[in-house]
């Protein structure tokens, strides 16, 4: 079974910060990490492998730092790591990328399931594998919360997360699936597959080498517009009220008579 996983590298949302003149992520001296649910989507990619044979191959687009979230995928025990970076990717929304994507799995070529997650932390639009899916004219199943292989290898069978419970689908293969956290637990790297990952010699694939139409990427292929990016205002700082509970009762309902709250 030949599998690819989709990841993306993303800042540590804990520390992230926007430049309030421009607007723009302030990425400089913020560390970068795997986004979350693609731990989730290449664990799975790792386990289907072991219970059916084949190889994992991660896929990645970004600048070539991003080299790095390839390499541990690596040391988690993918097998090969494809790294799309090229000027023309830059400005691309969640349609042009999700096209430079498939161009990029088309041109791997042989594949039985795709695989990424739910959403990236930076973004949070969960477009990405439904749009490549799309693409790839593929069959999709999102929020996948279990996956098993079925009928010799034709078909998957996925239970999808809803707000009040699951549905099961099955789907015929190739298909596209999104995971979620309830997945699965991401294992750790190995101290073998970091060694074999320092040593893999990661390639980088341009536009030119995924045969990208030039309209389709980057600013040019993307129809979304961002009006504006900001970090909002912190509320006023509260007050605190002391006395008996009488006494902060009332001293409540004046505050909201004060503010026109409370109608007499």
């Amino acid at each position: 079974m030949n599998i690819i996983v989709m990841i993306k590298q993303v800042p540590d949302t804990n520390q992230v910060k926007i430049d309030p003149k421009t607007g723009t992520l302030i990425r400089e001296g913020v560390p970068s990490i795997i986004n979350h649910d693609d731990k989730h989507a290449l664990e799975e990619g790792l386990r289907l492998k072991e219970k059916h044979g084949g190889k994992v191959t991660v896929i990645s687009m970004g600048p070539p730092q991003a080299k790095d979230a390839i390499m541990e995928s690596m040391a988690m025990g993918a097998d090969e790591g494809i790294l799309l970076s090229d000027r023309a990717f830059a400005g691309a929304d969640t349609y042009a990328t999700s096209y430079s994507l498939a161009q990029a799995i088309r041109k791997i070529g042989d594949y039985d399931i795709i695989l990424a997650g739910r959403q990236a932390v930076d973004g949070d639009t969960a477009q990405i594998g439904p749009q490549t899916a799309e693409a790839l004219g593929l069959p999709q199943i999102t929020y996948v919360r279990k996956v098993e292989i079925i009928e010799d290898g034709k078909k998957v069978r996925a239970e999808r997360a809803l707000e009040d419970g699951y549905e099961v689908i099955e789907a015929p293969l190739p298909s596209l699936l999104t995971c979620i956290k309830e997945l699965n637990k991401p294992r750790y790297p190995s101290l073998k597959g970091i060694k074999r990952a320092v040593n893999y010699e990661i390639p980088v694939w341009t536009a030119a080498d995924v045969a990208a139409v030039p309209e389709k990427i980057g600013l040019k292929g993307s129809p979304t517009r961002v009006g504006r990016t900001f970090t909002p205002k912190p509320p006023g700082r509260g007050e605190k009220l002391e006395g008996t509970p009488e006494e902060l009762v009332k001293a409540v309902m004046n505050k909201l008579n004060e503010l026109n709250i409370l109608q007499e």
